[in-house]
């Protein structure tokens, strides 16, 4: 299994390296040369099965023999042990043809844990056996920090820093990231949004003397291994409601592209999802980009849902990439418009992605009555990011099942969920302390040179 850039010019690497690189040389996404396909039995005989041995057989293909069948089995059981459902991802029914799929039961309460802790347990494996220290630098709107810091924190080969737009995350998220106390592990608040956060973080990459003098390597969703282990959840909700036997469909709230974009790639391995429907909030670049054909940032708003707070989706150059029929110098032109503000989409590009994504966006108000209204009618709470992905699931429900991911615990984001049903949700018991840890974080300016000498102090020590 080899992988190559979505631009078309870095070196194409087998699952291992791709996976320790990251954002490949070019500045492209690495993502599988030829797909693999599952057949409908192997698929049907996942029904039934603990999520471990799901995610096993369905991300195997793609390791092209890095580890062994035990190393790997190993490596899950590790990532998934410290989870706090024994399912891992249980379902629940908000209506007749409605499935809440719960994410959120993980050590840092959101979806990430589910690539993060795998590729943390995945990372820790590789430089074993080499011997080999790295720096991993990362970017987040909240969630994919604070499981970053949780899945490399006290490791011996890793140094983590995790840049976060300075107060526009939640004080649960800041917490989580702020409050490890291990040398490894640095929280940085950045000055600016999200988005000056990715960009920073891709600047460093693109440095190539500052990348491999400090063996810098990237756990965002740039990374392919975290969008692959995001690939098992789809499989393993997919088949609890009658896949492939019959059609599923998948609502999934995001912001930078890449946990719908796993559904895809479920997809393309031959899971019978009838549609990806795309939710975004009133940062809606991606739902905007369907309807008009215009990818064009116009700054982001911050929300009560702040871990969709985006108006550069790095997944979207994956999806670009398909739907261009893999023409890397194309995409590589398109990034390359994206520095002046955006592009447009070629129309018969914009039609193969309609073919396969549906969308729609959620205003603060009806975020916030969504959750009052789930919560009244069905005694869930939503956070207001899985709010978001219920209120458009709701508008695209058909005669399949509708599957939507609740991708944040809501006591991650207490002040929205107090704000529209008057309950203040507590954190589980593993985390009741939170606001009682010290903090340790360090302010930095949206600068690349300063964040580099910053880093290079830091790994020196």
């Amino acid at each position: 299994m080899n992988y190559i850039s979505t631009r078309g010019s870095a070196p194409i690497l087998g699952f291992g390296e791709a996976m320790m690189t990251g954002l490949a040389r070019d500045g492209g996404l690495y993502v599988p040369q030829t797909m693999p396909v599952m057949e409908h039995w192997e698929i049907a005989a996942l029904a039934g099965l603990p999520y471990e041995e799901v995610a096993f057989r369905v991300m195997r293909p793609f390791l092209g023999g890095f580890f062994t069948d035990d190393e790997f089995r190993g490596l899950i059981d590790k990532a998934y042990g410290g989870f706090h459902h024994a399912a891992r991802a249980p379902m629940v029914q908000l209506g007749s043809n409605h499935f809440l799929l719960e994410l959120f039961h993980g050590p840092t309460l959101a979806f990430k844990d589910f690539a993060m802790s795998l590729i943390g347990q995945m990372m820790q494996a590789a430089l074993a056996k080499t011997g080999e220290r790295i720096t991993i630098v990362g970017a987040t709107s909240g969630d994919t920090g604070s499981a970053a810091i949780e899945a490399f924190r006290g490791l011996a080969n890793v140094d983590v820093f995790i840049l976060f737009p300075h107060g526009r995350v939640s004080d649960v998220q800041r917490r989580q990231m702020t409050t490890p106390s291990e040398a490894n592990v640095h929280a940085l608040a950045i000055e600016g949004d999200f988005d000056d956060a990715q960009a920073r973080v891709k600047d460093m990459f693109n440095d190539f003397a500052f990348r491999d003098g400090v063996r810098l390597a990237g756990v965002n969703s740039i990374n392919w291994a975290r969008v692959l282990a995001q690939v098992v959840y789809y499989f393993y909700a997919g088949v609890a409601l009658g896949a492939p036997h019959r059609q599923v469909s998948f609502t999934v709230p995001t912001g930078n592209f890449g946990d719908i974009y796993a559904g895809s790639i479920a997809q393309w391995l031959g899971l019978t999802i009838d549609r990806l429907v795309i939710a975004t909030n009133q940062n809606d670049i991606l739902d905007r980009a369907l309807r008009t054909g215009e990818y064009r940032t116009n700054g982001v708003k911050p929300s009560v849902s702040p871990s969709m707070d985006i108006q550069v989706s790095s997944n979207f150059e994956r999806a670009l990439f398909d739907a261009y029929l893999h023409d890397g110098p194309a995409i590589a032109e398109l990034m390359g418009e994206m520095k002046s503000g955006g592009f447009r989409i070629r129309q018969d590009v914009l039609e193969r992605l309609r073919a396969q994504f549906e969308s729609g966006s959620c205003s603060e108000e009806e975020t916030l009555a969504t959750i009052a209204r789930l919560h009244k009618t069905t005694g869930e709470l939503l956070c207001p990011h899985s709010a978001v992905g219920v209120k458009v699931a709701e508008e695209h429900l058909g005669d399949e099942p509708m599957i939507t991911l609740a991708t944040a615990h809501p006591a991650k984001f207490p002040d929205a969920v107090e704000r529209a049903t008057g309950i203040r949700p507590g954190l589980p018991l593993h985390m009741a302390d939170l606001f009682q840890r010290e903090e340790r974080m360090t302010r930095v300016p949206n600068d690349l040179a300063a964040l580099q000498e910053l880093i290079r102090e830091r790994i020196a020590r």
